[in-house]
């Protein structure tokens, strides 16, 4: 275990690189403090781009930049890699791991922006055969499935065999991202692959959205709902509502509906876009502080958005229980600044500032090219302007401006043509996390302990050696002795 020397001036640590994390380590920049970002990736995800990198719009490196870029001029930040397992509120530490390595750091404010994973609802098996799209390892894995299902049926129909449920795709979770994904997949099928192969119809592919709500897009209205359905089942995709997903496998997946009935749709090629769950660093503040919890995993936070009896810890994003606030990019973005500008507020003895309040600059949900959704305060917005305002949005928000460029230009191609230059996939993408699942403590399984490698490496070294002076000696007695050459008796 190591223990990271305390810095000198106020120190901050920051959980998480995605949104809140990176922003409120932004927002500290000309602050008299030291920042240290702990996270479990080395990079900044654009999440509601994941969709795009699962689909071969774009690469994972235009929405996934490395948080040592993105941070390289910010001399009061430095970035260590670690999954957090631990806060200890009283003494002021955070502990993280990375592959069987512990390391312990102490704080003097805590920003906790660790985010949320997909949520089962208590079925966590069903994600082996249904992956989530909360990280690149996800988008990649589902790039390889979807991409991968179209090759497996060319084979398939070459060879005679039943090809329908490797080209029956099933979307599990009618909001943004089920409606994202849908309408990609539909696209891809339609337009993408549509000459590619020989023997095999593309856009004869089934694609299938399924959710146990009533309507698509909830959080949207019935107006914005019923324009996405309809622009859907326009694509071909199939809606299924107020059906339950009661059971995933490897060929299928079963759904029930209200009235009792049951159905059963093969599938190899299943995402799960419906839920989430907040990071389980919320249950071990919670247990610390008193916190009460809600159903999501979620901490109810104070209106400043601390920590209940630790006003030095400060919670943002998708962990908070506070006023109903959607989990959503801006929600992060506005708690961290937020949180920033109290911690420098206090360090200057400024006046407490007033109770987090939430500005809501909108939602968007695109649907296909050229049509989207939008909800902006009181406006309702369809087709091809909230298609753009969707672009333009999106955009912005992408960190840097190679990123940028590069997405403008893989969307141009994908959207007015009909190529897509990130379809390589490969079987390591998609049974990598089922074979690291496999492993009893996943990747740290192959790596050596800390201490051991340098005892093993020490006696391959000493083995070697004497390898070595063996082989030398032999060459030495057959030269001597003249039978280099000779035949062997």
């Amino acid at each position: 275990m190591s223990q990271q020397q305390a810095p000198s001036r106020h120190h901050v640590v920051v959980i998480g690189s995605g949104f809140g994390g990176l922003f409120g380590t932004k927002a500290l920049r000309g602050s008299e403090v030291d920042i240290t970002m702990i996270a479990q990736t080395t990079h900044h995800l654009f999440q509601p781009l994941l969709y795009q990198v699962a689909t071969g719009i774009l690469s994972e490196g235009e929405i996934a930049p490395p948080t040592r870029e993105v941070l390289r001029s910010q001399d009061n930040a430095q970035v260590l890699l670690g999954t957090v397992t631990g806060v200890d509120l009283e003494g002021r530490t955070v502990t993280s791991h990375v592959l069987g390595r512990e390391t312990k750091t102490s704080y003097d404010s805590l920003l906790v922006a660790a985010g949320s994973a997909q949520s089962y609802f208590g079925n966590d098996h069903f994600s082996e055969h249904a992956p989530g799209m909360k990280s690149i390892d996800d988008a990649l894995e589902l790039r390889g499935r979807i991409f991968g299902a179209f090759e497996m049926a060319e084979l398939a129909a070459n060879r005679g065999d039943e090809i329908e449920h490797l080209l029956t795709f099933v979307v599990v979770g009618a909001g943004p991202t089920g409606v994202e994904m849908a309408g990609q997949i539909a696209e891809l099928a339609n337009r993408t692959l549509r000459e590619d192969f020989r023997l095999i119809q593309s856009h004869q592919a089934r694609v299938i959205l399924i959710d146990a709500a009533a309507q698509v897009l909830p959080p949207f209205g019935a107006r914005l709902g019923g324009v996405a359905r309809r622009e859907l089942e326009k694509l071909g995709v199939e809606v299924i509502l107020g059906a339950m997903v009661t059971d995933v496998d490897e060929r299928g997946i079963e759904v029930k509906y209200k009235d009792g009935r049951t159905d059963s749709i093969k599938s190899v090629t299943k995402i799960w876009a419906a839920g989430v769950q907040a990071s389980p660093l919320g249950r071990t503040l919670a247990e610390q502080s008193g916190a009460p919890l809600d159903r999501a995993g979620r901490i109810g936070v104070n209106p400043d958005l601390t920590l209940p009896g630790y006003p030095e810890v400060f919670v943002v994003g998708d962990m908070i229980s506070l006023d109903n606030l959607p989990g959503v990019a801006q929600v992060a973005i506005q708690g961290a600044k937020y949180a920033a500008k109290t911690i420098d507020g206090r360090l200057k003895g400024s006046a407490p500032r007033e109770p987090f309040k939430y500005f809501d600059k909108g939602s968007m949900a695109i649907i296909s090219r050229f049509n989207a959704v939008a909800m902006i305060g009181k406006l309702r917005i369809t087709g091809v302007l909230a298609w753009l305002m969707w672009l333009v949005l999106h955009l912005v928000y992408i960190t840097g401006f190679k990123s940028r460029v590069t997405a403008i230009l893989h969307w141009a191609v994908s959207f007015l043509g009909r190529g897509r230059s990130e379809r390589t996939s490969t079987e390591q993408q998609i049974f990598g996390r089922a074979a690291l699942n496999r492993l009893k403590r996943g990747a740290t399984d192959l790596v050596s302990e800390p201490g051991a490698y340098d005892a093993a490496r020490e006696m391959l070294e000493t083995t070697r050696r004497e390898e070595l002076e063996a082989q030398a000696i032999e060459q030495a007695r057959l030269t001597d002795a003249g039978e280099r050459g000779a035949a062997v008796r």
